[in-house]
């Protein structure tokens, strides 16, 4: 090519920001673009939802992280349309863009399973917004149940649902556990936090159904050590503001519980909808597009689609999970395969992930890891675990503040992050929480003995 390509990028995620970076040295110019002007480590999100981290400690300036990369601009912006045939970007503001090449990884969204109504009262966890949502729900709900006089309300502010038993699930409920086991055991007068009910549901027959089977069952046992109880086999067809309902073992069950997280799936984003409908891709029965052997959509090999919105198979067949590592993988692929193409050299081989295996954490200690095929648990588990997640967060500046704030949380149990900012969400105001109650009179509630009004 005459003049240097022209290589968009879509998404500040893992997949976008590996792109990014492996294009460094390249003759093209990029430019990549997102609606956000951080990356965020998502990993480590479920922490900023129990207060263990803040937001700024796990996410990083997209125009800090390349801002000496100097083939790259940054772009702030909302893709609204692209057109495959022109080679056109165009943003929601009407900015358009060429490209030689597009590298599409706008990442996925919390999906509800055709019941959207049921994110008012079961937020998900894939935003920096929906994290600070959770902390409010959570702190908020040991605030009313502090003041509430009725016992039945009480232990419906205290019961903890989360929905959905995959890595997220799991590590949010261990999280909330040594909050009201540990952090929070000593903070109030009407109430015992130890009280508390975690429970985990989901419709799968056990958790971590992405591990072998023997981890799986390791963390179950970590968790009840916790106090979390799993329920598993459990399909929820009723969600409201005051409880749920459930058919487990062919009945159907109900429980009433005041704070419900979601954690039980995602989606393709609006942008993979629409982009396939602009070049006609196979999609599965998630949205996600399906790509060649070399990340492209068929009948487009300069549009390549990684992470979560790619349909890719790995060596077994098998559709690719929408992991972290998937992204990165996928990212520094299509880079390389951009940059050997415009420098005239032949096409690298067909993509191939390096599964390095899985990771979950339960608690202070605990985690479960299938590394290599090696299986792990305990404190090793968590060894591992933390030192992956240290080594890839961006800046080395927010690593070394994480590494201090768990050995703080490890030692004293303390999590500095859980103020309560900002309005709270309309179902926890207080006056409609307490509406037709007496103030409770306080008491100091007694270790493993229910507090009474």
């Amino acid at each position: 090519m005459s003049e240097r390509a022209k290589v968009i990028i879509i998404g500040g995620g893992f997949g976008g920001l590996s792109a990014a970076q492996a294009l460094k040295s390249a003759p093209v110019d990029v430019t990549l673009i997102d609606r956000r002007n951080y990356h965020l480590f998502q990993p480590l999100l479920y922490q900023v939802a129990t207060g263990s981290l803040s937001a700024g400690e796990i996410a990083a300036p997209i125009r800090g992280i390349l801002g000496r990369q100097e083939n790259t601009r940054v772009l702030l912006g909302d893709v609204d349309d692209i057109d495959p045939v022109a080679k056109r970007v165009k943003l929601a503001d009407s900015a358009s863009f060429d490209y030689d090449f597009l590298i599409v990884a706008a990442g996925s969204q919390t999906s509800y399973y055709g019941h959207d109504e049921w994110q008012k009262w079961a937020p998900g966890l894939k935003s920096v917004e929906e994290a600070i949502t959770l902390r409010h729900k959570i702190l908020y709900a040991f605030e009313v149940a502090e003041r509430m006089p009725d016992a039945a309300q009480r232990c419906a502010w205290l019961t903890f649902t989360i929905i959905g038993a995959g890595p997220t699930g799991v590590e949010l409920s261990g999280a909330i556990a040594e909050i009201a086991r540990q952090t929070l055991k000593h903070d109030f007068r009407s109430i015992n936090p130890e009280d508390a009910q975690i429970i985990l549901l989901d419709a799968s027959p056990r958790v971590l159904m992405a591990f072998p089977e023997d981890l799986a069952h390791k963390a179950v046992r970590s968790l009840a050590k916790l106090g979390v109880q799993t329920r598993m086999g459990a399909m929820v067809h009723e969600l409201t503001r005051d409880g749920i309902s459930y058919q487990s073992n062919g009945s159907t069950q109900t429980l009433s519980t005041k704070t419900v997280i979601w954690a039980g799936g995602v989606t393709v984003s609006p942008l993979a909808k629409m982009l396939a409908q602009r070049t006609g891709a196979e999609t599965d029965r998630g949205g996600r597009i399906k790509v060649g052997p070399d990340l492209t959509i068929a009948n487009f090999p300069d549009i390549f689609v990684v992470g979560d919105m790619a349909l890719s198979i790995d060596k077994h067949g098998q559709p690719l999970q929408g992991v972290a590592q998937v992204a990165m993988q996928g990212g520094a692929y299509a880079a390389k395969a951009i940059a050997r193409k415009v420098e005239g050299k032949p096409k690298p081989a067909p993509f191939h992930y390096f599964d390095k295996g899985n990771i979950a954490v339960i608690g202070r200690a605990a985690a479960v890891a299938n590394v290599f095929g090696v299986h792990l648990w305990g404190l090793p588990a968590w060894m591992v675990w933390a030192f992956i997640h240290l080594a890839y967060i961006v800046e080395f500046q927010s690593r070394l503040l994480v590494f201090v704030q768990w050995a703080i949380q490890d030692v004293t149990f303390n999590r500095g992050s859980r103020l309560i900012t900002g309005a709270a969400p309309t179902d926890f105001n207080f006056n409609h929480a307490l509406a037709g109650q007496n103030a409770v009179e306080p008491t100091v509630a007694k270790k493993n003995e229910p507090a009474v009004a």
